[in-house]
């Protein structure tokens, strides 16, 4: 059995690289494909209760081969923690914490046919596309470090054992909506238009996200459009978190110090009564 522990606050996020612009490249020919989302920027605050985005698209100068369209989001990298409970002498305890350095806060590719039919294993493998081809980081070394202050954390492919908590991982994030596979999520509503919803959880991490609308003729991509999704905190929310990030020491004394006066005053209530 695994088990999730809390991360640690998520990384700041760079930029956008130059490579990671808003627009339709053509990689074969003529064909291309050009897609936008109906809201390229989500707000989140204390009522938030997730989004839903339609991204839609065209594909253009289309040939009488048949095509397919693969769309595939990608939200803030964040280091993912885990822990598998193993029964030692009749007692289930919690193994050494294995830290996987880096892997998508939100994860999810929708198509107009299952992946496996629109394209061979070493093409989807070569672009990332897929839960199954997902790329998780994790250093090429066996060592252990002190992370989340824990000592001794295993930071390693973890050698045979490797392919088994990644699964875990995307088990984990399966479970809280964060991975999503839609064989069936994109539909095209007209000749060469084409429509899919991206669906975001109420735990979706904020931060920028990346979506890439593949286009697909004969197993081989021919064309591919890049777009950006930022999902932020708004109002006190934000104010709260920034101020957290930004000057911890400040927010901790601040947190025992609010601590100290509730519980100072609700035990003056209770002396009254």
């Amino acid at each position: 059995m695994f088990q999730a522990l809390p991360p640690e606050p998520a990384p700041v996020v760079a930029p956008a690289s130059p490579g990671m612009i808003e627009r339709s490249v053509a990689t074969e020919g003529e064909v291309r494909v050009a897609a936008a989302l109906t809201d390229a920027q989500v707000k989140v605050d204390s009522s938030f209760r997730g989004a839903s985005i339609v991204l839609y698209g065209a594909v253009f100068n289309a040939t009488d081969s048949p095509a397919d369209v693969v769309v595939v989001v990608r939200g803030p990298d964040a280091p993912v923690r885990l822990v598998k409970k193993t029964r030692n002498m009749g007692v289930w305890l919690n193994s050494r914490p294995v830290l996987f350095e880096g892997a998508p806060g939100f994860y999810m590719t929708a198509s107009t046919r299952p992946l496996s039919d629109i394209a061979d294993f070493g093409q989807l493998r070569r672009l990332g596309v897929g839960v199954d081809h997902l790329r998780i980081d994790a250093p090429q070394e066996s060592r252990t470090v002190t992370r989340y202050g824990v000592r001794d954390v295993v930071v390693s492919r973890l050698g045979e054992n490797y392919l088994d908590w990644r699964r875990a991982v995307i088990r984990l994030k399966e479970a809280a909506a964060l991975y999503n596979t839609d064989p069936d999520g994109v539909q095209f509503v007209d000749k060469g238009l084409f429509r899919a919803e991206v669906e975001l959880p109420a735990v979706a991490p904020t931060g920028k996200y990346y979506a890439e609308v593949w286009l697909f003729q004969e197993g081989a991509p021919v064309s591919v459009s890049n777009l950006t999704l930022t999902v932020e905190k708004v109002g006190l929310e934000r104010d709260i978190y920034e101020f957290a990030h930004r000057r911890p020491w400040s927010y901790g004394v601040l947190c025992v110090f609010l601590a100290a006066l509730t519980g100072y005053a609700a035990s003056r209530v209770f002396r009254s009564r």
